[in-house]
């Protein structure tokens, strides 16, 4: 038998693998320029906001000349010399009696005392006229107008108007420069307006702001005062000066202020109220109009007692209806609500106050109330209003 040899495959050597540790270089030096990239991005963040401001700032100084802040600027200094002329200082004198503990100083003939005060106002004629406030020259026996150029002027009262805060003088005088009369009626909140006065006797001092609100009533002691709020600077000596517009045109006559200093509140008398006043006064006194009867607000109370229809949000209630007036002849009764006056819508009581008597005397006016939740029309005749009413 022939021997069989087995044949075994000799096996293929595996190739020797010299394994090396890792080369943490690449990983060590990406921490480190991990590490210096934190530490040094703030101060790259900083570098980068300076850079930004440094071209910004460059940026504006290149463009402000190209713009029109400059010529805004001098506009409003344009108004300034535009109304400065026109301004004066006002100094008065008034006799004040003094009682000594007994009341009985005046009685010996050394009980009267020399009171100084002193006020701003505006020229409106070259004739000699100015308006200033009421009570700046309230009960005055002297009355001294200083000039913008430096001259002094007594002054005599023309006439005064107390329910409105409003007096007229006259000076006799040469050379002097009027100041235009704006429309308040046209002025907007938010418009920008100045004041002009001296305030603490800081002769011509201007100051600025804005108009704050308007047809603001019922601050004073009189029915018939309207008010335009503002946040000008408004201090004693202000009173009495002028409130202009952009114009350098008197919309206001700068009358108080929202405390003893100033707060951000002052009021000055609407140049349209003024005016009227103004030259009612130069003419004679004023007689303003009235129907005879006592107004109260329109409350949400008083409206659902009195069953007003719900679209019916504003009117004046009817408080007094005095006997034998022409409001009584005209059918008008204590409760009514009067939501019209010729046509106009009656906002509130101090309004259809102001519109009665600013109504020509002897005239008609035609009256829509409210009575029992109905509607009515009547018509009444304004008569000139009592004397202390």
């Amino acid at each position: 038998m022939d021997d069989v040899q087995s044949k075994t495959a000799t096996p293929t050597p595996k190739p020797v693998v010299h394994h090396r540790p890792p080369n943490r270089l690449p990983l060590l030096l990406l921490l480190l320029l991990g590490v210096i990239f934190l530490w040094y991005l703030p101060v790259l963040l900083e570098r980068i906001e300076y850079s930004r401001t440094r071209g910004e700032v460059q940026a504006i100084k290149e463009a402000l000349p190209g713009m029109d802040l400059k010529a805004l600027s001098k506009s409003f200094a344009l108004v300034y010399r535009k109304i400065k002329p026109s301004v004066v200082h006002i100094d008065t004198r008034r006799l004040a009696e003094t009682r000594d503990r007994f009341g009985l100083g005046a009685m010996f003939g050394n009980g009267a005392a020399v009171e100084e005060g002193e006020g701003s106002g505006v020229i409106v004629d070259p004739a000699g006229y100015l308006v200033t406030s009421y009570h700046v020259v309230e009960n005055a026996s002297k009355i001294t107008v200083k000039l913008d150029d430096g001259r002094s002027f007594p002054a005599t009262v023309i006439g005064r108007d107390p329910a409105v805060d409003l007096a007229v003088l006259k000076i006799n005088a040469t050379g002097l420069t009027a100041a235009d009369w704006g429309d308040s009626d046209k002025l907007e909140v938010g418009e920008m307006v100045w004041a002009i006065g001296s305030p603490y006797g800081l002769d011509q001092t201007i100051t600025g702001g804005i108009i704050s609100a308007k047809g603001r009533r019922e601050l004073g002691s009189s029915v018939f005062q309207e008010f335009l709020q503002t946040d000008v600077a408004l201090n004693p000596g202000n009173s009495g000066g002028p409130l202009v517009d952009v114009n350098g045109d008197i919309v206001g006559i700068n009358s108080a202020i929202f405390g003893r200093a100033y707060q951000g509140i002052s009021f000055a008398i609407p140049s349209n109220l003024a005016r009227e006043a103004y030259e009612t006064l130069r003419e004679g006194e004023i007689v303003r109009g009235d129907i005879g009867v006592s107004l109260v607000p329109l409350t949400p109370r008083i409206a659902h007692q009195v069953e007003l229809p719900d679209d019916v949000t504003a009117g004046a209630v009817v408080w007094y209806v005095r006997p034998g007036s022409p409001a009584q002849a005209a059918g008008v009764r204590p409760g009514d609500v009067i939501v019209q006056w010729n046509g106009q819508a009656v906002k509130g009581d101090g309004e259809l106050q102001a519109l009665i008597a600013r109504a020509p005397i002897g005239s008609k006016a035609s009256v829509v109330l409210y009575r029992d939740g109905q509607e009515m029309t009547v018509e009444t005749t304004v008569t000139p209003r009592r004397p202390g009413e």
